[in-house]
């Protein structure tokens, strides 16, 4: 059984922004898990990777996906 798993530079280009949004949204969710455990330095530890994901999610938006060479 063959599937043709081909995918055009437009349906790519859709699922990588989406995949950038989940990561941007949690990274939210987290930074806010951390906002309110902030006395401790777990808090700050969580913060910190929660605002590094929405960082590379962001970053991750304006990457252009590779192509395909086939």
């Amino acid at each position: 059984m063959c599937l043709n798993l081909q995918l055009t530079f437009g349906e790519v280009r859709w699922m990588a922004v989406t995949v950038s949004w989940i990561v941007t949204g949690l990274g939210i969710i987290v930074s806010l898990l951390g906002y309110y455990l902030t006395p401790s330095a777990w808090g700050y530890g969580i913060l910190g990777f929660g605002l590094a994901h929405v960082l590379l999610g962001v970053l991750d938006m304006f990457r252009q996906p590779n192509r395909s060479r086939y």
